[in-house]
């Protein structure tokens, strides 16, 4: 399986501009910038899109891990914060924080913070993020 997005640039990096594009379309043409990435523009960036795919992901493997153990959460929350700082003559993304609250009727809490650590583990997005993750799980 294999999952494709794409992206085009025109101009300087400080006053040109790109679209962002995914296979399914969700997102087309989608416009980025560097006042939408570092600024106070309205618009995406590529950390925003690795939050979001870092907290679908693994809000889709606590779901399964969680079924494996025989719970089904009514629901999951999860956010994934993405920091991106200045080293050096570039820019790093240093630290991602991680957080997820949810229902999951019949589990106790000392359970749920050892599947909610192996989802984490194992997500496909955590395992490609060289950046330190920070992770909290709260059950509600």
């Amino acid at each position: 399986m294999k999952r494709t997005g794409s992206a085009v640039w025109n101009g300087s990096v400080k006053e040109g501009s790109g679209t962002i594009t995914t296979e399914s379309g969700a997102l087309s043409s989608l416009p980025y910038s560097f006042k939408k990435r570092f600024g106070d523009e309205k618009g995406t960036n590529p950390e925003e899109l690795i939050g979001a795919a870092h907290a679908s992901c693994f809000s889709m493997a606590l779901s399964l891990i969680l079924g494996e153990a025989g719970f089904t959460p009514d629901e999951i929350k999860a956010s994934s914060a993405v920091t991106i700082e200045q080293q050096g003559g570039g820019f790093t993304i240093s630290t991602i924080d991680l957080s997820v609250t949810a229902t999951v009727p019949g589990i106790e809490d000392a359970q749920f913070q050892e599947i909610a650590a192996k989802a984490k583990e194992g997500c496909p997005v955590s395992k490609v993020l060289n950046a330190k993750i920070n992770f909290e799980a709260t059950l509600a």
